[in-house]
């Protein structure tokens, strides 16, 4: 362990880490070109070629001029995200559960005498269909 010093291996493990982030942030940065409606195919191409070509300089002058449309590209994502999950939440929650308080509000009328089994058996098959 003499030979490789406790501040070489600090130096690596932070040379590998900006690495990683180097990587996160050109795909990151190439899946916003992609992912951009407002930008036509010239366009996506243009920035594609400058930020592969060059890619330290593409990729800081394409965060300087559309960093802020980039984040409200994301946060357009995540809302539409969690409203297509509340949709299916609440389709899932509210089919099954609206049938079975219907069901259940009929069995409670048909024990007190209010509605007959005739009267319970048409009214299930058409919470049922």
């Amino acid at each position: 362990m003499d030979d490789y010093p406790l501040l070489n291996v600090f130096w690596t493990m932070m040379w590998f880490f900006l690495w990683i982030m180097w990587f996160f942030l050109l795909f990151k940065v190439i899946t916003d070109i992609f992912r951009d409606h407002t930008l036509g195919g010239w366009g996506k191409a243009g920035w594609l070629i400058f930020v592969l070509l060059v890619p330290f300089l593409g990729i800081l002058v394409y965060l300087i001029a559309r960093g802020h449309s980039m984040r409200e590209r994301d946060q357009k994502q995540a809302e539409e995200q969690q409203a297509a999950f509340r949709s299916y939440v609440q389709q899932t929650a509210g089919a099954g559960s609206g049938s079975a308080d219907e069901l259940h509000k009929l069995s409670v009328l048909k024990d007190k005498g209010d509605i007959t089994q005739a009267e319970f058996d048409q009214a299930k098959a058409k919470i049922l269909a």
